[in-house]
């Protein structure tokens, strides 16, 4: 008799967050990476950007410091713009336009779209500054990363065409 092995999927839970300091303005990204016991924080602060660039970087930071293609992926975002665009399908719509009509941070939707064909992902919105302590920690990042020394903040050439 021979025994079928089970598949282990690996289960990735993300949470994200952005932040800017005026909008547009000093923004950075807060994610945290869980899978099992294992933990990773990421942030990184920008020069010049927006609260929207900021809150779709972070979910694109934490999908690149992934290591392996096929995950199982649930991102938690308090950003509506994000999170909207995804599971309404607008992503999809602008992708097959190719943003006509001057859509927003195309260069960020179409790295999304590249760096999440290989994952299963579902997004769930979480209302943001309320009781859920992960999404708590990704804004206490996010804004750290904003509010660093100037001389530390990447520029955001998608934004500010530098």
């Amino acid at each position: 008799m021979q025994m079928k092995h089970a598949v282990m999927k690996t289960e990735i839970t993300m949470y994200t967050d952005g932040s800017s300091r005026g909008n547009p303005g000093p923004g950075g990204y807060g994610v945290i990476l869980m899978s099992g016991k294992h933990r990773k924080e990421l942030a990184q602060g920008f020069q010049h950007t927006t609260n929207n660039r900021m809150e779709l970087m972070a979910v694109i930071a934490g999908l690149q410091a992934l290591k392996k293609k096929g995950l199982h992926i649930t991102v938690y975002s308090d950003s509506q713009y994000v999170v909207k665009a995804i599971k309404e399908g607008w992503l999809q719509k602008w992708l097959a336009t190719n943003f006509k009509g001057g859509k927003k941070n195309a260069d960020l939707w179409k790295l999304y779209a590249q760096l999440s064909a290989p994952h299963t992902i579902h997004f769930k919105w979480v209302k943001g500054h309320a009781e859920n302590p992960w999404n708590n920690r990704c804004d206490e990042l996010a804004t750290a990363a904003a509010d660093s020394h100037q001389h530390t903040l990447l520029k955001d050439v998608g934004y500010t065409g530098e």
